[in-house]
């Protein structure tokens, strides 16, 4: 209760409401953009945390976070073209109730669907996070290790399809992750004799290339000069309590598939909002009726999407692996500041936790009412011109790469991994999974050796090193195995019939 009422204390300071309401109100305008997500949103914002408190930076950045899963579903459901890729599953039946004339109740359900999602995270992260910090003490280099290869295992095994596309996207996320001197040695490695790269890529101007300007090439190179978009008259108007509140129970479930999912390393919202979708769908008495406008299509991918953003912090507070692509950017956020996640964070830096805890309802709260102001000015902010979208992005981009270190060189890198990024679009390979390779490269080889110090360099001792590391070695195989089944039996079935 100490620890609560410090991060109340620092809460309820003008400083952190202040931004708590610019993190929010940015995060949905930010995804009511089509171009824009939540993690660029954040990404865009981080160079605006230098100066403040460590715990009111990541405070904003929770509260971004937050409101750019919601703002996706609002273009999703007006022109049918998702503001962010969790928001893709609501395009399904959001668009069609569009068209069908019931905009009012789709996008209001969207909203109650995203702060009930939040608020539920929230409550999750609480009753997670800190039990979670306890076992994590029990974590070594052995146990780190091993976590942070079944996380890189668990999103590249997430599409059946795409495993090896997955595998070698985190591959190439390691190998960047090498570029600099070496931690133990001190020997520079993929600098090509570039004193600028001894210090290694930064994360910020990486993922700012990866993300934001791959995208802006990605869409300007198929824009059609004449292309607009037309609106029709709609009615916005708020639909009773009593009907938003008649999808309760698909907001609990999708809640929960959210929150799991976000605790998973690398999973994310796109994912957590399909699961959602494909379980509503499967278990419905009219399966038929989704993707033509059924209201629980909306509903049951916004809670889940919005969940995540509780249940991805978990992960990151108590183990300092990042949960999704956003957390990894809050990630990078307090390490500028000099602040290490972990165990330990609940010890040394309670103020961040803990009000951290207390702002993901605030900020949900506050997600509430700008939400209802957005609705109205959505059609006009979600019609702005791609042209001028793209100069604004590349614009901040570059402007944020530069300001990271005052080095031209994280500008070079931000475009470079621009190309890369949009190389990576064209062969379907998966960003997230480069991103937790970069981020998780140096925790795997860190551990790697100092486990294998400990060992006495024996790989065996570090995978039976403790039942933690044999629980994880066993969950990294079956994540890999999984993928496998569906095509194994797919076969068997094919010669079987043949």
């Amino acid at each position: 209760m100490e620890n609560f009422m410090i991060g109340l204390n620092t809460l309820f300071s003008l400083d952190a409401i202040v931004a708590i309401v610019i993190g929010v109100v940015w995060g949905t305008i930010g995804g009511m953009i089509p171009g824009i997500n939540a993690t660029i949103a954040m990404a865009l914002m981080l160079p605006f945390t230098w100066g403040m408190q460590p715990a009111i930076a990541v405070m904003m950045l929770s509260s971004v976070y937050c409101g750019g899963e919601y703002g996706g579903s609002i273009p999703a459901i007006l022109i049918g073209t998702p503001g962010t890729n969790a928001a893709a599953a609501t395009v399904f039946d959001g668009f069609e109730m569009h068209k069908k004339g019931q905009t009012g109740l789709a996008l209001y359900l969207s909203l109650y669907s995203s702060v009930f999602g939040g608020i539920f995270g929230a409550i999750c992260l609480i009753l997670l996070a800190i039990p979670l910090a306890s076992v994590a003490l029990a974590f070594g280099p052995a146990e780190y290790f091993l976590l942070a290869l079944t996380g890189l295992t668990l999103i590249c095994s997430l599409g059946e399809d795409n495993i090896l596309k997955g595998i070698w996207a985190g591959l190439l996320g390691i190998l960047l992750s090498f570029v600099g001197l070496d931690p133990f040695v001190g020997s520079p490695r993929l600098t090509f004799g570039l004193l600028d790269l001894s210090d290694g890529l930064e994360m910020i101007p990486l993922m700012m290339g990866l993300f934001a300007i791959s995208e802006v090439l990605r869409q300007a190179l198929s824009f059609d000069i004449s292309e607009s978009y037309v609106f029709s008259e709609s009615d916005n108007r708020m639909p009773p309590l009593r009907t938003l509140a008649s999808y309760f129970k698909t907001h609990v479930i999708g809640s929960i598939i959210g929150v799991v999912v976000g605790v998973m390393p690398g999973a994310g919202a796109t994912v957590a909002a399909f699961l959602s979708y494909s379980w509503f769908k499967k278990t419905s008495k009219d399966p038929d009726s989704f993707g033509k406008g059924n209201p629980i299509g909306v509903a049951a991918p916004e809670s889940a999407n919005n969940a995540v953003t509780g249940g991805a912090m978990v992960p990151l507070l108590a183990l300092g692996i990042p949960g999704s692509n956003s957390t990894a950017i809050m990630l990078g956020a307090l390490m500028i500041h000099n602040v290490i996640p972990g165990p330990m964070l609940f010890v040394n830096h309670p103020e961040i936790p803990y009000g951290i805890f207390s702002s993901m309802f605030v900020a949900n709260i506050v997600l509430f009412f700008v939400g209802i102001v957005c609705i109205k000015a959505a059609i006009k902010i979600t019609s702005i011109s791609k042209p001028a979208l793209f100069a604004t992005i590349i614009t901040l981009v570059f402007t944020g790469s530069y300001a990271y270190n005052g080095e031209m060189v994280d500008v070079l890198v931000a475009f470079i991994c621009g190309i890369v990024g949009l190389g990576m679009r064209k062969m379907g390979l998966p960003h997230a999974a480069t991103v937790l390779g970069f981020v998780l490269g140096f925790i795997m080889e860190a551990n790697m050796r100092r486990a294998l110090i400990i060992s006495g360099g024996s790989y065996v001792r570090v995978f039976t090193n403790s039942g933690i590391t044999i629980t994880l070695a066993i969950i990294m195989i079956i994540s890999l195995m999984l993928p496998l089944i569906g095509p194994i039996k797919r076969h068997f079935v094919a010669r079987k019939a043949y």
